[in-house]
């Protein structure tokens, strides 16, 4: 049925639709279950199963007993600046879709690092949309070759979370089409078979009926995939339907499905739209084996060899700051290496939201630092002061299910009366879409809890309705929380959790049962929570300041918690609080050898970057965290990453932070200006540039080779001849950027057009061929309604970073296409 692509011919489309009357046409175009669109056994089709990503494919439930390879955050992934690892990486997300009988993931998010205060920083990959547009393509590349479709999100200026179900974002013309629609042309160039309309709205149209989706994706750019909405975005049924959105997620309930064959019939919407429609939900289900008997693909299964590259990716990812000759340590100078920090035993290895799965394990920095050490040097740890933040969810570490003797928790639902509808146990506190016995009235769970030390211990419940906790019988807190807020990531994924404080003992169970009744539109998420008493922080701070004068070296780790970066929130601040740095500040002060490794997922202040000898930001880097980390510390593996955001030294100076609308609108008044863009045209300096990071090397630029004048259509090449002028091999981001400072039209100072790695051994040169496709040297005229290169004399600059420029030329840019030398 289908041609080598996997798709069908149009005529064959034709002709299925045409077997199908209007309410089975119109019944394809809404979800069956939350996850699943519908079946048509009489055309052959079977159910679509879509699935969130980018960081790992949880599939169609969320349950920690299911679990899924766990990647680097998508900032992580965006610092990488390898497009050859990234379509790898999408090929283990591709594996892992098939494992899980997945057809459709959900990413890559392309939207941009507009602000520092983006809460969905980690998500998304950077904040200039030409290095977003090449990432994404390649992630896509790697996920669609094994038959699996990736689906762009969110289109489009979906850059931040406050009101994000409504914000009107209003923007011009040029940073509409140069910016923020520039990563989905990409994906588009790229094959992407869907993309996904964001819930906001673009100059007073909501995203799933704007005229965006008709011009310029399906028509100009030529997407012939489906364009389905975020879950829930659909609102009402004619303007949607109107519009080129194909298919309302999730279901069976929708306004599509209860009004839009009637819709039809009223003559509100043509049926000729429902059946354009319906032939790319087809054309997508027989790319992805859904339609007819075509195969899936198969490729291998992750396993040993996926978590070789997922280490390899933190490494990758891994950026260096600063570095003042500590690193890399050497094992065999290290009698006594401290480790310390909260976040060193517990690290964040993922952001808050709908992104999240649970991997079947994680190596916490401290592990992998012990294990690269084992029977070399001494590692000590201590925790410092603990950083703010409320509970973490029960685990299996702390708690047994009190009725089999087992870890973990027991969750019981339970009906009007209190009488038992079913019970299991549960492996985490962290209960996000439990299957729940008909008739259930109240969800409550039980654990025994171990405590570790004695004291007012922190336990909370998280979710909507009337929420209770009891601690040996004692109950500590009820009250009744009203859900007032519809937004998906905070009702069913980071409810807000309540807290109580009860006395416990070290070494006597303490018996914790906490319940929820359930209320109509509450959501099914339920979370428990406890935690010990906070340390004495003077106390703690100065246990650390002993452990790391009595070591040869320190590695100290800091970082945000899931309530600081998380989906449904933004940002107020950057700081990493008082108690963390205060603890670097300490820690540095008493031993010069200190490491700072930062774990976050976007930008934070970090105020004693000049204390520490060295910087390393490890993003939130996923399952393999600790070993990827360790193979960085200790030079098995250079830290590869660059710089995919600039830095700011304290948010004051951020030239753009605002994510609040007003009256519900959002001006993007900054134009094209974001990121270094607006950096450069401010004429202030950040801590760290878009483009910077370190490598364990020195080079040198000895010379550059580029046209003297290209075509105005045509693409050219940059040649770069670079020498590793250091004691070891190393790996060189070469990145190229271009400017035009008499243009008769606005531009930024300069942007970034295209980057090359290579990789030398000492004292060897290498040549970096950077492309600089037609794209950099375009910009849109509102006034023609099109693209239009402006002939006459452009800067090429070549360099480390966005503020590091190495070498400067001249480009002559021709009038007539294909004029110059490519």
């Amino acid at each position: 049925m289908s041609d080598e692509r996997g798709t069908v011919p149009d005529d064959m489309l034709d002709k299925l639709v045409d077997k199908l009357d209007l309410e089975r046409k119109v019944r394809l175009l809404t979800g069956a279950t939350t996850w699943r669109t519908a079946a048509d056994a009489t055309i052959g089709l079977r159910e679509i199963v879509c699935s969130d990503g980018p960081a790992g494919i949880r599939g169609e439930t969320w349950d920690e007993r299911r679990t899924s390879c766990l990647l680097p955050s998508a900032s992580a992934l965006g610092a990488t600046w390898d497009d050859r690892l990234l379509r790898q990486l999408g090929g283990l997300l591709a594996a892992e879709a098939l494992r899980k009988g997945v057809d459709v993931v959900l990413a890559p998010t392309l939207n941009l690092h507009r602000t520092p205060l983006g809460g969905r920083h980690f998500e998304c990959f950077s904040e200039d949309p030409e290095l977003t547009a090449r990432t994404g393509a390649a992630l896509i590349r790697g996920l669609q070759e094994h038959g699996v479709a990736a689906t762009a999100k969110h289109f489009v200026a979906n850059d931040s979370e406050t009101d994000r179900l409504r914000v009107d974002v209003r923007l011009s013309e040029r940073a509409l089409r140069e910016v923020y629609l520039a990563p989905f042309e990409a994906a588009v160039e790229a094959g992407v078979w869907a993309v996904m309309a964001g819930y906001n709205g673009v100059d007073g149209t909501t995203m799933t009926a704007h005229p965006l989706l008709a011009e310029p994706l399906k028509g100009e750019w030529g997407f012939d995939g489906l364009a389905v909405s975020d879950w829930a975005a659909v609102r009402t049924t004619d303007e949607p339907a109107r519009a080129a959105l194909d298919l309302a997620m999730p279901g069976p309930a929708s306004p599509w499905a209860a009004d839009l064959a009637q819709a039809v019939r009223d003559g509100r919407v043509p049926e000729s739209a429902v059946d354009e429609k319906v032939r790319r939900l087809l054309r997508l289900a027989a790319r992805v084996g859904a339609l007819g008997d075509a195969p899936r693909h198969r490729p291998p299964l992750p396993g040993e060899g996926a978590r070789r590259l997922l280490r390899r990716a933190v490494a990758a990812g891994s950026v260096l700051l600063r570095n003042d000759g500590v690193l890399p340590l050497d094992p065999t100078h290290l009698g006594t290496l401290a480790v310390i920090g909260a976040h060193a035993a517990s690290p964040r290895v993922q952001g808050g939201g709908s992104a999240g799965v649970f991997p079947s394990a994680v190596v916490t920095p401290l592990a992998g630092v012990r294990a690269c050490l084992r029977g070399r040097g001494r590692v000590t740890y201590t925790a410092g002061p603990s950083p703010d933040g409320p509970p973490e969810p029960l685990d299996t570490g702390r708690c047994t299910d009190p009725r089999s003797g087992e870890p973990g928790v027991l969750l019981r639902c339970l009906d009007a009366e209190g009488n038992e509808l079913s019970a299991e146990r549960r492996l985490s506190g962290r209960l996000l879409e439990p299957d729940l016995a008909p008739g259930t009235r109240t969800v409550e769970v039980r654990a025994l809890l171990r405590p570790e030390t004695t004291g007012s211990w922190t336990f909370g419940v998280g979710g909507f309705g009337r929420l209770t906790i009891e601690v040996d019988g004692e109950v500590i807190l009820d009250g009744d929380h009203p859900c007032e807020t519809d937004d998906p990531a905070i009702v069913h994924v980071t409810p807000p959790v309540h807290t109580a404080r009860a006395h416990v003992e070290r070494g006597r169970h303490a018996h914790l049962v906490a319940r929820r009744e359930l209320v109509p539109g509450s959501g099914r998420a339920t979370i428990v929570a406890a935690a010990p008493p906070r340390p004495d922080r003077d106390k703690a701070l100065a246990e650390a300041v002993a452990a790391a004068r009595e070591a040869d070296a320190v590695i100290v780790v800091v970082g945000t918690t899931e309530h600081d970066e998380t989906e449904g929130h933004d940002r107020t601040h950057l700081s990493l609080g008082d108690a963390q740095n205060d603890l670097v500040r300490a820690v540095a002060a008493a031993n010069p050898r200190t490491v700072a490794v930062v774990n976050s997922g976007g930008p934070v202040e970090l105020p004693w970057r000049d204390e520490a000898a060295a910087v390393l930001l490890a993003w939130f880097p996923g399952q393999e965290a600790g070993a990827g980390l360790a193979d960085v510390l200790f030079g098995r593996s250079e830290p590869g990453g660059r710089l995919p955001t600039t830095w700011a030294a304290a948010l004051a100076d951020a030239p753009v932070t605002r994510t609040r609308p007003v009256d519900g609108r959002l001006d993007y008044e900054e134009g094209l200006h974001i990121g270094h863009r607006a950096w450069l045209r401010a004429g202030t300096e950040p801590a760290f540039w878009f483009g910077h990071g370190l490598g364990y090397t020195t080079w040198r630029y000895e010379g550059v080779d580029a046209p003297d004048h290209v075509g105005a259509d045509a693409a050219f090449t940059v040649r770069v001849a670079v020498r590793n002028t250091g004691t070891r091999a190393g790996r060189e981001v070469v990145q190229v950027y271009l400017a035009r400072p008499d243009s008769a039209v606005e531009r930024p100072v300069r942007w970034y057009a295209g980057h090359a790695a290579v990789h030398a051994e000492p004292g060897e040169e290498a040549v970096a061929e950077v492309l600089v496709a037609p794209r950099a040297l375009r910009h849109w005229s509102p006034q023609d309604g099109g693209w239009r290169v402006e002939p006459g004399t452009y800067r090429l600059l070549v360099g480390r970073s966005a503020g590091a420029v190495e070498h400067e030329a001249a480009v002559a840019v021709g009038t007539e296409p294909g004029e110059g030398n490519a």
